[in-house]
C-alpha cells in the first residue's frame, strides 16, 4: 500500500529533488493529511530536524505544524531523532511510529569489523517505546547507508545495515537517494536485494512513477513511501489503493463498515469499479451479487454511509471502512445488520453530538439550549456533589449520567470534544 509523505521545511510543504533541490512547496499541510488519511498511513517528515536546524531547545519552524499533524491520521514521524526523549514525546503526541537514521548506525565505524548499530541507543529506545513503534531507515546512496539529512554516507553497506537493523524495529525504510524526487522509476533490482536480505516490513521510495510501479513492489511484499509522484500528480492515491489489493486471490474484495467509535454496521463486497465510485462520490459503494450491478449503499433510501478512511488488511484481502452512517444501516430499518435496535448505540460521542444539534436548532422547550456559560458550571458542581453523596450503584449510575451530560455541554462550549480528552488522556499514557 502507499504511505503518503508529508516533508516539512521551514513551516512550508515542500518536495526535494535528491534531497536537496527544492521542486515545490505548499502550506496546505491540514488538508494534505485530512485527504491522505483516507487512503492509508501518512509519514511526516522534519527536514529541518533532520539536517540539523534546530533552535537550542530543539525545535525547529516546522514543530508546532508537525504537532497539530500527529492526532490527525495513522502518522509515522521522522527527521532528527536522536535521542528517546524526543522519540516518547512524539509517540505521545500522536504519532503510531518514529523513523530513526543516522542515530541508528555507527557514523564513525573505522573498519568493517566495528558495530554497524548505535547498540546503546537502539537499546534504549527499544525498552522505551517497544520495537513495534520503531522504523529504521537504511536510505542509501549508491549502495551505501546515508546519514546527516543524506549529506554523507557511513561506510556501511545497504544489506549488511539493514540486516543489523531490523532485530531493533519492526519496519524498514528504504530510499534511493539518487533517484529520490527524480520521477525515473526505483531500481526494482535493488529493492529485490533488499526483500530477500530482511524478513520485516519494508518500505520503499525514492523514484517510484507510476501505479504500475507500486503495485509491482505490492506483489514483491513491498510498500511505498510516496511524495513527488503523488503532489505531480503522476499518481492518484485512489488508482494505487485499488492495485494494491490482493485480485490475484478474490473477485471480490470483502467490505466491513464501521463507525467512527467502532461499532460494526454491515458488510458488503466490493469490485475495482465500487471502489472507484466510493473514492468519487464520498459514499461506501458495494457489487450487488444478487441483483449484478453497482449499489451505493442508499440510493434509494437516502441512509447513505459518508466515507471517512479505508484501510486493506495485512493480506489486503479485505478493506475496513470507517463510515458515518446517514440513518439506519440495515434494511429492515436496524442502526446496524447485526441488531435489530433502531438507533445507534449511546456513546460520548452521540451525546456530544446531540448537544451541537441542540445549540445550532434549538427546538421548542429545549433545556440544553438554557444553558449558558455560569449556569452550566453551577449544574457541574451541583451533580458532583451529588455522584459524591451516592449511596448505591443504582444512583452512582444516575448521577453519573448527569454529571457527563453537562461535562459534555461546557466542552462543547468551550470548544472541547471527547477526542481531546482522549488524546490527552493517551499522551499521559505514553508520556
Amino acid at each position: 500500500m502507499v504511505i503518503s509523505s508529508i516533508d516539512l521545511k521551514d513551516g512550508k510543504v515542500v518536495q526535494l529533488k535528491n534531497g536537496k533541490e527544492p521542486v515545490l512547496e505548499r502550506n496546505d499541510a491540514a488538508a494534505l493529511i485530512r485527504e491522505f488519511n483516507r487512503y492509508g498511513e501518512t509519514a511526516i517528515i522534519d527536514l529541518d530536524a533532520a539536517l540539523g536546524n534546530t533552535t537550542a531547545k530543539g525545535t525547529t519552524a516546522n514543530t508546532e505544524m508537525l504537532k497539530s499533524l500527529l492526532r490527525s491520521g495513522n502518522v509515522r514521524v521522522g527527521g532528527g531523532i536522536r535521542d528517546v526523549k524526543k522519540a516518547k514525546e512524539l509517540v505521545s503526541l500522536g504519532a503510531e511510529k518514529v523513523i530513526v537514521g543516522s542515530a541508528a548506525f555507527n557514523a564513525h565505524r573505522a573498519a568493517p569489523a566495528d558495530p554497524v548499530l548505535n547498540t546503546a541507543f537502539l537499546d534504549e529506545l527499544t525498552e522505551a517505546i517497544g520495537r513495534q513503534r520503531i522504523i529504521i531507515s537504511v536510505d542509501a546512496i549508491n549502495g551505501n547507508i546515508a546519514v546527516k539529512g543524506w549529506t554523507e554516507t557511513a561506510g556501511i553497506p545497504l544489506a549488511e545495515g539493514a540486516a543489523a537493523a531490523e532485530k531493533y524495529a519492526s519496519e524498514l525504510l528504504f530510499t534511493c537517494v539518487e533517484r529520490e524526487g527524480c520521477m525515473t522509476g526505483i531500481d526494482m533490482e535493488q529493492v529485490g536485494k533488499l526483500r530477500n536480505t530482511v524478513s520485516c516490513r519494508l518500505v520503499v521510495a525514492g523514484g517510484v512513477s507510476s501505479v504500475e510501479e507500486i503495485a509491482e513492489l505490492e506483489r514483491m511484499g513491498c510498500d511505498v513511501q510516496l511524495g513527488m509522484a503523488l503532489y505531480t500528480g503522476a499518481v492518484a492515491l485512489k488508482d494505487a489503493f485499488v492495485a494494491c489489493l490482493n485480485w490475484q486471490k478474490v473477485d471480490m474484495i470483502p467490505v466491513i463498515a464501521q463507525s467512527v467509535s467502532g461499532e460494526v454496521l454491515m458488510m458488503g463486497y466490493a469490485n475495482r469499479e465500487a471502489f472507484a465510485k466510493t473514492f468519487d462520490s464520498g459514499k461506501l459503494t458495494f457489487w450487488s451479487r444478487t441483483r449484478n450491478v453497482l449499489w451505493t449503499k442508499g440510493e434509494h433510501s437516502g441512509n447513505y454511509l459518508e466515507v471517512i478512511k479505508l484501510r486493506a488488511d495485512c493480506d489486503r484481502d479485505t478493506v475496513l471502512a470507517t463510515v458515518v452512517p446517514h440513518g439506519p444501516v440495515c434494511h429492515t430499518g436496524s442502526w446496524t445488520c447485526f441488531t435489530a435496535e433502531a438507533g445507534a448505540a449511546s456513546t460520548l460521542e452521540r451525546l456530544y453530538g446531540t448537544i451541537s444539534e441542540r445549540f445550532a436548532d434549538p427546538r421548542p422547550g429545549s433545556y440544553t439550549a438554557t444553558l449558558d456559560a455560569k449556569r452550566v458550571r453551577e449544574k457541574i458542581e451541583e451533580e458532583a456533589e451529588e455522584l459524591i453523596e451516592a449511596e448505591d450503584k443504582s444512583e452512582t449510575v444516575w448521577e453519573c449520567a448527569d454529571l457527563l451530560y453537562f461535562v459534555s455541554v461546557l466542552m462543547y462550549q468551550e470548544k472541547v470534544t471527547w477526542q481531546d480528552v482522549l488524546d490527552e488522556l493517551d499522551r499521559r499514557h505514553k508520556k
